[in-house]
């Protein structure tokens, strides 16, 4: 999957993982796949196994376009050579990530939160220069060990995203990532379907900061108290009045990026955003944090920042004969209404393209209809609901438009928008949105 070459043999691999070699112990290791169809030349191919998919399949399509080697359940009777058996490959590939982990000696930055991950992970990217991040969101029980197994010699530093679904599941991936600087974005109210109270959600994503190395640093949001447990780790803050690093002053312009002021230990700094939206001025704060954690220069960070690069479908601006602002990755309530707030301050007409919010549990109905409620405070001329309402319409003071599918959408919506309208497609990734946005973006094209 990269161009790292670890430098491992077979047999110090079957070392780490604690498993059983067959074949050639002393093949050398380029680095660390999963994926069958990428190139896997001189890779250890490790066979996981989901609920659509089983790695175990494609061993010997691998071992022929010359894979080192691959690593197999026992259980799969798997006879071709060379092959690591052991119990389970999910934690055998965990293992590998905590040898490459053991022999980094760069500062390692883990980022979880509810919302802002991805945003926040690009931004201190951009910040720290050489540095090493998750590829997309590389943020699961795969993506995360993945990361860091492609960590390229000479980076000097390394930036996880690192996600949750439950208790536990960030404290099962410590080893791996043994972080010298944790964020947590936010908490909000997004997954309390899976994890049942805000309790368990703030518990769950603390784990990130209980695996910090002794000399750790969290940085935190100011705002969330129930995060601010004390304890031997140095904390930082971000975020409104009262934070270590403060935002204020913020606007966007007609095209949804954001200007703001940082107030930091160092010093006042004014700062534009190449990635649209309010929101992204917080998610700054918190990678200024970063950097005051890791003693680096702050001005010359923040200067960097300007030049950040986001992630697909993250608060897309394409301008044509209307604007489409394609957001369409994910949603929640914090995440949509940064969303609306800052397509709302771009000048012109606003039409609002909303899916589910998906996996709010006991609070789904009320803020849904608190959504559609903002659309109307916020002047949006249209609310069009694809797929499940759950509020939108009944909060929404207009009448919304509830389309049956993503083709009715794409013609409901030629028949309202208007040259020099803005369109903001949002929705929770199950929803597919980012189908009718790219539809869309080529409708706008001049």
């Amino acid at each position: 999957m990269n161009n790292v070459s670890l430098g491992w043999t077979l047999g110090a691999a079957a070392d780490a993982v604690e498993g059983t070699l067959v074949g050639d112990s002393g093949r050398p290791i380029r680095g660390v796949a999963t994926d069958s169809r990428t190139e896997v030349h001189d890779d250890l191919y490790v066979a996981l196994v989901g609920e659509l998919f089983d790695g175990h399949d494609y061993v010997d399509d691998v071992l022929g376009s010359g894979a080192a080697g691959v690593v197999v359940n026992r259980e799969a009777g798997i006879h071709s050579t060379p092959r690591i058996e052991v119990d389970s490959t999910g934690s055998a590939l965990a293992a590998l990530g905590v040898k490459r982990r053991n022999e980094l000696d760069i500062p390692i930055i883990a980022i979880t939160g509810s919302t802002g991950k991805t945003s926040t992970k690009d931004l201190v990217s951009a910040g720290l220069e050489g540095s090493w991040a998750s590829p997309r969101s590389y943020n699961n029980e795969i993506g995360v060990p993945l990361t860091v197994l492609s960590t390229p010699r000479g980076a000097t530093s390394l930036i996880l995203e690192v996600g949750s679904r439950g208790r536990g599941h960030i404290d099962w991936l410590r080893p791996v990532v043994q972080p010298d600087v944790s964020v947590i974005t936010n908490l909000g109210v997004v997954h309390l379907e899976t994890f049942g109270s805000t309790e368990a959600l703030a518990d769950s994503k603390y784990e990130l900061v209980a695996a910090l190395k002794p000399e750790g640093v969290a940085v935190l949001p100011h705002n969330e108290r129930s995060l601010h447990r004390g304890g031997r780790h140095r904390t930082i803050t971000f975020g409104g009045v009262g934070a270590d690093v403060r935002v204020a002053d913020v606007s966007v312009d007609d095209r949804g990026l954001p200007t703001f002021t940082l107030h930091t230990p160092h010093g006042e700094f004014r700062l534009s955003l190449p990635l649209a939206g309010i929101h992204q001025a917080t998610n700054a704060a918190a990678a200024v944090g970063v950097a005051i954690a890791l003693d680096v220069d702050v001005a010359g960070f923040i200067s960097r920042l300007e030049a950040a690069k986001g992630s697909a479908w993250r608060m897309e601006i394409h301008q044509g004969v209307f604007t489409v602002v394609n957001d369409a990755y994910n949603a929640n309530p914090q995440s949509v209404e940064s969303a609306l707030r800052t397509v709302a301050d771009m000048g012109g007409r606003s039409i609002a393209v909303l899916g589910a919010m998906a996996e709010l549990g006991p609070v789904c109905e009320a803020e849904h209809i608190r959504i559609g409620e903002l659309v109307g405070e916020l002047g949006y001329c249209e609310l069009v609901v694809v797929g499940p309402d759950h509020g939108y319409a009944v909060g929404f003071p207009g009448e919304a438009r509830k389309p049956t599918n993503i083709e009715d959408s794409a013609d409901t919506l030629a028949g309202i928008i208007e040259p020099g309208d803005a369109v903001l497609v949002k929705a929770s990734r199950s929803a597919s949105l980012e189908r009718l946005a790219l539809q869309l973006i080529e409708d706008a094209a001049p």
